[in-house]
């Protein structure tokens, strides 16, 4: 199950426009003659569109179109909302159509946008980059069963009465877990780029990792919930790092399935996740 993947607008404008940076400082004597030595590639994306309304959860197609660029070569894209990237859309080789899966829990609104970033580019001085317009994303219609009652694709995804905040922060709950154990393992690693976040998370309340400098390896812990009631597992940010707020990779073990969730905190709010037991 796809979990909403959210890292903030800082992490993506840095690499959206790093290469901007370096070109515009670059000296007029420079040991790259672009127009002797360098063929600039250039990316476009056709669709979505300021037209364009996609659903959620449906399978949507992603178009583009590249110049100097070979089939072979590879491009990220980000589905952003509000300077937010609220879905890593994946990276793809330079094949102009590609078809995602939107994530269910996206919300609707008519200020979404698609970046795609060149990957491991010939020249460092010129990174092929691309944001579309701002368009729209619409919810599947919900239908209701015989007796009345509404329902949609899949349960909906709404957070028990927990705490809803701990330590003066408040507490975003972004999904809801089954697990079949009540022993499972968690591995935990830095999402993205290794920037010197220090987190801690908590299990029910106790802190089952404690001011952890995360890396890019994984790390396991051996925990164990408690059958009888919901858990609720968040994630506390001791620090921002270089690129707030702090991003973390979990995955959570039960002996049968595996589940991969991301995680963001900040200094004022942590996101969690509820786990429940299933008898």
């Amino acid at each position: 199950m796809e979990v909403l993947k959210k890292i903030t607008m800082v992490k993506l404008i840095f690499l959206f426009f790093y290469s901007c940076y370096i070109q515009a400082n670059a000296s007029e004597t420079a040991a790259y003659d672009f127009d002797q030595h360098q063929v600039k590639t250039a990316l476009e994306i056709k669709s979505p569109n300021s037209n364009t309304i996609w659903v959620a959860p449906d399978e949507v197609a992603l178009e583009w179109s590249t110049l100097n660029m070979d089939s072979e070569k590879t491009i990220q894209f980000y589905l952003s909302k509000d300077d937010m990237v609220v879905q890593d859309l994946g990276i793809f080789k330079n094949t102009n159509i590609t078809h995602i899966k939107l994530d269910k829990s996206l919300p609707a609104g008519t200020n979404y946008r698609v970046i795609g970033i060149e990957l491991f580019p010939e020249d460092k001085f010129n990174i092929a980059k691309y944001a579309t317009a701002l368009f729209t994303i619409k919810k599947a219609p919900i239908t209701k069963n015989k007796i009345g009652k509404e329902i949609s694709d899949s349960p909906k995804k709404t957070a028990p009465p927990l705490r809803s905040s701990f330590e003066g922060r408040s507490i975003k709950y972004v999904d809801v877990l089954n697990v079949e154990s009540e022993n499972i393992s968690i591995n935990v690693w830095d999402h993205g780029r290794k920037d010197g976040d220090v987190v801690s998370i908590f299990l029910n309340g106790e802190a089952v990792v404690s001011n952890y400098l995360l890396d890019y390896k994984k790390k396991v812990y051996e925990v164990k919930l408690n059958p009888s009631k919901p858990n609720d597992l968040f994630l506390y940010a001791h620090n921002l790092g270089k690129f707030p707020p702090n991003t973390v990779s979990i995955e959570i073990i039960d002996g049968k399935v595996a589940k991969n969730i991301v995680l963001n905190s900040d200094l004022k709010s942590c996101e969690a996740v509820v786990i429940n037991v299933q008898k």
